[in-house]
């Protein structure tokens, strides 16, 4: 029972996440649309207002009121977003409203969906981390099959600017009966004690942190940037190359993450630097590419910066999972990911700067500033967690 109740939770994950990416592939046709660079760019990173706040505080919710209504919520927000998105060919305000709300819907599947896979697979006696793990691969199956779905409708369906709304709307509500029928994990009423104490502790300023806004920002810069630099190569076809872009990143951030757990250390940050030394790499090829604007060169720096997505994911959630007592998981889980999602307002806010310098420019600053994060990491990558603070945790949790 516990291993259909943990499929059904990553359901309501990778719905929520479908609806969070559907927009990203579609950045081209708004643009064709007439909406300046400056404008869809904002549009994308508007849900992180949604997002982060939601990031911070669902996971205390959770512990008031329990895991299910919470994710139910979620995936509400996620249906009423998608309504809204497709209320938008009439006018950008329902664009901003919807965008806003499904930072809300994705904020619930990575916080609590990912606390609640995690314990629902621990109640079934799953190998430690396997839960972190399989939140992380539905979650990014679904920013990838979402990107697919709204693209491909966008490029061959009717209605490019309301079908891939509806059809996620149509998934959404087919999953809200699984999610009613998941036991109930966390003790409702529990209240809030010390859900953030994981925020001091060495390893998340200086492993964690420096790492945790390039997840996202890997992904903004080749899905988000790329194809507005490169996509007039491509002709008519630049709609389709933006989806192949997305959909690329992101299965190469799939495939990898079995990697990540294999390269994971509890005496080293292994797993993370590998990722923060993939990323200057694919932020290097950028480079490369916006100078001489090659779309093949710009899908090779995709699946390098996907490759470094899919491994610090799951690293930085392994990492927070053996800082975090049972009590402030999804608490920390949720702080993690809106250190994360900081990285997708790098959009906008190369926009901004770009009257100051040419994108080539900017994205060498990029390199030089996730060469110093890495730096960083590499420093303290062996102020791991002591082997007692875990087994003090261990026992705390079996209490």
């Amino acid at each position: 029972m516990t291993g259909r109740s943990a499929q059904a939770a990553l359901a309501a994950i990778f719905v929520s996440a479908w609806g969070g990416n559907q927009f990203t592939p579609l950045l081209v046709m708004y643009r064709d649309a007439g909406y300046s660079a400056l404008t869809v760019n904002a549009l994308l990173g508007a849900y992180v207002l949604g997002l982060v706040p939601g990031l911070l505080v669902t996971g205390g919710l959770s512990e008031r009121f329990g895991r299910r209504p919470v994710a139910l919520a979620g995936v509400l927000a996620s249906l009423t977003a998608s309504l809204l998105l497709a209320a938008g060919a009439t006018g950008v305000g329902w664009i901003a409203v919807g965008r806003l709300i499904t930072g809300c819907g994705v904020a619930v599947a990575m916080a609590v969906g990912t606390t609640w896979v995690t314990e629902l697979c621990d109640r079934a006696g799953a190998a430690p981390g396997t839960g972190a793990r399989r939140a992380a691969l539905w979650l990014t199956a679904g920013f990838a099959l979402g990107a697919a779905v709204a693209g491909g409708l966008a490029q061959w369906g009717p209605a490019p600017m309301v079908t891939p709304y509806l059809v996620h709307a149509l998934l959404a509500l087919a999953v809200l009966p699984l999610v009613f029928r998941v036991p109930e994990t966390g003790v409702p009423g529990t209240p809030a004690r010390g859900q953030f104490a994981g925020l001091r502790h060495p390893r998340f300023r200086r492993v964690i942190m420096p790492m945790a806004p390039w997840i996202f920002g890997s992904a903004a810069v080749a899905y988000a940037i790329m194809p507005q630099l490169v996509g007039d190569r491509v002709g008519r076809w630049s709609l389709l190359y933006s989806t192949t872009l997305t959909v690329g990143t992101l299965v190469a951030g799939t495939l990898v993450q079995p990697l990540a757990k294999r390269l994971d250390r509890t005496t080293s940050a292994r797993a993370v630097l590998v990722s923060m030394t993939l990323l200057p790499l694919g932020l290097l090829i950028s480079t490369f590419a916006a100078i001489v604007r090659s779309p093949a060169l710009a899908l090779t720096a995709a699946l390098a910066l996907g490759c470094a997505y899919g491994i610090a994911l799951v690293s930085g959630l392994l990492e927070v999972q053996r800082l975090a007592a049972p009590h402030e998981l999804a608490a920390l889980t949720g702080a993690y990911y809106a250190l994360a999602y900081l990285g997708f307002l790098l959009p906008s806010l190369l926009s901004l700067l770009g009257p100051v310098a040419d994108y080539p420019v900017l994205l060498g600053v990029l390199v030089l500033v996730a060469l110093s994060g890495s730096a960083v990491i590499l420093r303290y990558s062996r102020a791991h967690l002591p082997a007692g603070e875990v087994a003090e945790k261990q026992l705390v949790g079996a209490r």
